[in-house]
């Protein structure tokens, strides 16, 4: 009987709250939930960076022009490379072009040596040699030598908290070739903790082909308080949101990354009717080409909203946990790809007082596979990430509440496209920089509202408030941005200009589909403090979307 009228009240409460004016709760919980996970995606971004590292090639020297009309000289209508490990260089060749018809003399031989010698160092063998032995010339064969680099030992030079991070961090061991990707790779993951400064240098050692790797640096002290403050949050649940991040780098001296946030809604703009509470902690550890990351997150709200019953309170909880595992898989002078595998569990609940609104319980589980390119274009940086993420009924995953009417299915699959570019540039005597993003998603089946494609607000179509946002299973975004940094310096002013659309089944019910907006701003950080302010106008929308004519916004965090 009591389940019966827990059940009554539940309902009830479900269907008065349905009445109230959409301003009253801001389309809770999916656009509260979606805001907070646009939230958590962007700090993230901002703690979990990582360095992109490319040390500057070898210096080659010249000489590697064919010389005129050399004499005396030997026809040549073959070159081959021989040595240990001559096979895995063997490509090297092609810097020579076909050699039939040549003529080679003394210069000619050391020109091909020395383009054979470039090639390999190109590919990273930067202390592989390539040497001219003996020769039967008449033949028509030249022959060169590889003479493989090898690592020696790893010197430690640095303190001794930092000594064992190079045995997971550096991808290379004694015996191995040395390869300059290799050691860029070991400086990103010795470098991804940000109170740690690491330098590898190569010195030859006695035998020749051989060389140590020598590690020098120092690490500041490895605890570090953040505190955040910006006004990204709703009106319905506290527009003012501060946070603090406790971050401790090294802990188990594994280059490893720990750090703990957690936050609140402000006050200032409702007192106690409304609130937000939140907390996040990750982990993650690199070894070698791979990296091994967790996080986890919770996410509270709460409003009083307008009903025949006094005081009465309205509020959501989000859970999320993921647990990541990715490896690069090519590197380059150029270039960097990286395969990533997640699995993901996500849960929410709501509830009105005490009374849990079974219709709006969640929970959900999958997997997701991305595939990331970075490639470095003459001065400028072009990012990529291709993305095929799938719900599953793992961790006792729940189907969607509105699946039996096809509305939404917590099981589908989407693909998300992600690409960046970053263009640095000078006009005139001044620094500029440009970038682009593009952001895509597909899928042919209903998706849940956190897995929707959302658009309108700081986070993807700048110019609008937040408050109201437009999402479908499919959509797509461009956002443009162009900045100037005065003097040079480290803050920068920029203008945007932003659009979006969506599509898709859930579409069908919006006011409309597009979204263009606008924004400028002057973002700025030192070592101590970071931040950003703006003002956006939104330049097209459907009619009846409320928002704001002209959104002021704020970010500021400072780290001790």
């Amino acid at each position: 009987m009591s389940f019966l009228l827990r059940r009554l009240v539940t309902t009830s409460l479900a269907l008065g709250l349905a009445q109230l004016p959409p301003v009253s709760l801001a389309d809770t919980p999916d656009q509260e939930l979606i805001r907070q996970q646009e939230r958590e995606k962007a700090q993230r971004e901002r703690l979990e960076a990582l360095p992109a590292l490319r040390l500057p090639p070898p210096e080659t020297g010249g000489g590697a022009d064919w010389p005129a009309d050399e004499t005396p000289c030997f026809p040549i209508h073959t070159v081959r490379l021989d040595g240990e490990q001559a096979e895995r260089f063997r490509r090297a060749l092609a810097a020579i072009g076909d050699p039939a018809g040549r003529c080679l003399g003394a210069l000619g031989i050391a020109a091909a040596a020395r383009r054979v010698q470039q090639a390999i160092a190109s590919d990273g063998y930067v202390t592989t040699r390539v040497l001219v032995g003996a020769q039967h010339l008449d033949t028509g064969i030249l022959t060169l030598t590889v003479l493989p680099g090898r690592l020696r030992a790893i010197r430690d030079e640095t303190a001794s908290r930092l000594r064992p991070a190079h045995r997971n961090a550096i991808p290379v061991r004694p015996g191995d070739l040395l390869n300059l990707r290799d050691i860029e790779q070991g400086l990103e993951n010795l470098k991804r903790v940000p109170s740690t400064e690491a330098a590898l240098r190569i010195e030859p050692a006695e035998q020749p082909g051989i060389s140590d790797l020598v590690l020098s640096g120092n690490e500041a002290f490895p605890y570090r308080l953040t505190l955040s403050a910006d006004d990204g949050g709703s009106r319905s649940t506290g527009r003012y949101q501060g946070t603090v991040t406790l971050s401790i780098d090294n802990l188990l001296t594994l280059s490893d990354l720990f750090y703990f946030s957690t936050g609140r809604s402000l006050g200032g703009d409702g007192g106690p009717r409304h609130g937000t509470r939140n907390s996040a902690v990750h982990y993650s550890l690199p070894f070698g080409y791979w990296l091994l990351g967790a996080n986890a997150s919770d996410y509270d709200y709460f409003q009083t909203v307008a009903s025949p019953v006094p005081g009465r309170v309205y509020r959501g909880n989000s859970r999320n946990a993921q647990l990541s595992l990715s490896r690069v898989l090519l590197r380059s002078a150029e270039r960097k790809t990286t395969l990533a595998l997640r699995g993901w569990r996500r849960q929410s609940s709501n509830h009105v007082d005490d009374n849990a609104m079974a219709s709006q319980r969640r929970r959900t589980a999958g997997w997701e596979l991305s595939l990331g390119q970075r490639v470095h274009l003459a001065g400028s940086l072009l990012e990529g990430t291709l993305t095929w993420r799938r719900g599953t009924g793992a961790f006792n995953a729940l189907p969607a509440p509105g699946q039996r009417l096809g509305e939404e299915d917590a099981r589908g699959g989407f693909l998300r496209a992600d690409l960046g570019l970053t263009l640095p540039f000078s006009w005139p005597g001044q620094r500029w920089r440009y970038a682009g993003t593009l952001r895509g998603q597909w899928s042919d089946v209903a998706l849940t509202p956190q897995d929707r494609f959302a658009i309108g607000g700081r986070y993807s179509v700048r110019g609008f408030d937040g408050e109201l946002s437009l999402t479908g299973e499919r959509g797509w975004l461009i956002r443009n941005e162009l900045g100037l940094s005065p003097g040079g310096g480290s803050q920068e002013l920029y203008l945007g200009l932003d659009h979006g659309r969506v599509g898709g089944p859930s579409a069908r019910r919006l006011l409309g589909r597009e979204l263009s907006g606008a924004v400028i701003g002057w973002r700025g950080g030192s070592s101590r403090l970071n931040w950003d302010l703006f003002a956006g106008w939104p330049l097209r929308k459907p009619t009846g979307f409320r928002t704001a004519r002209t959104t002021g916004g704020f970010s500021i965090n400072s780290s001790f």
